[in-house]
């Protein structure tokens, strides 16, 4: 299971490449103005790769407890 993450609503443009790199974790549909996590457990390398491709660079880190 990876780190906690999440993306920033304010900062997201609804491009959808996060859903392209991480069907798994994140989804993005038509008719969506911003993706949506919807799963925590993937590969942090994807959700990495998913942060690095992001145009906004919205998706981040969160902290753990």
């Amino acid at each position: 299971m990876a780190r906690p993450f999440y993306i920033d609503d304010e900062e997201c443009i609804g491009d959808g490449s996060c859903a392209e790199i991480c069907p798994e974790c994140f989804t993005f549909e038509d008719g969506m103005t911003v993706a949506r996590v919807m799963n925590f457990d993937c590969e942090e390398e994807l959700i990495e790769e998913a942060m690095t491709n992001c145009p906004m660079q919205c998706i981040h880190w969160g902290k753990e407890n």
